[in-house]
């Protein structure tokens, strides 16, 4: 049965969660292919460079993680009180960098103007100034969000790279809130041992 998100993430509130995202089409996300001898090895440094970008953003850790041939594990800290404590500038900046408007010759996001910053708070329906701002606030700590911008952007490259535009991941992520220390050192034993355990 599948169970809400909102019923298993309690977003606002700090805790710990083991979350997987696994690949579809018999998609391979990393390592080496049997069927067609194709080594998808430096997936890995996408994926480990992409969740360093995020965490750098979003309000939460990332504590462990491990990249299965077809799936990915996380386990994700979500800091909402972090979240609370950035004024209006520092949200709007987080923003801009996960969704810029103008981007460097590099593909980095370009460096903002103070009215480009303005701009993304800009509640585009009431023209009020920061109407936007509790919502980013709340995007910035959601763990949804962050699987979102994670997810998209390694199935853009993935698919690319593959030559086709299906689905890279298989529906939605799943995730366990762990709700004690020793929920938490068996989840990092299990993460950091599921790359032994399949060989």
């Amino acid at each position: 049965m599948i169970i809400a998100r909102k019923f298993l993430v309690r977003n606002g509130q700090v805790g710990t969660y083991h979350v997987m995202s696994r690949c579809v089409r018999r998609a391979f996300l990393c390592g080496q292919d049997p069927y067609t001898a194709q080594n998808y090895e430096h997936r890995k440094e996408w994926i480990k460079k992409r969740l360093k970008f995020l965490a750098s953003l979003f309000s939460l850790e990332v504590c462990g993680y491990a990249v299965m041939s077809n799936h990915v594990h996380l386990m994700l800290r979500m800091r909402p009180d972090h979240a609370e404590k950035w004024d209006r500038e520092e949200i709007a900046l987080r923003w801009w960098k996960l969704f810029p408007k103008q981007r460097n010759k590099d593909g980095s996001p370009a460096e903002p103007k103070d009215y480009e910053l303005d701009q993304v708070l800009l509640d585009p329906k009431t023209g009020q100034p920061d109407g936007r701002l509790n919502l980013l606030r709340k995007r910035l700590s959601s763990m949804s969000w962050f699987m979102r911008c994670f997810s998209e952007n390694i199935a853009r490259r993935a698919n690319r790279e593959d030559e086709c535009t299906r689905r890279f991941w298989q529906g939605r992520f799943k995730c366990t809130e762990l709700l004690d220390q020793a929920a938490v050192l068996s989840c990092l034993a299990y993460i950091d041992l599921n790359p032994i355990h399949a060989g």
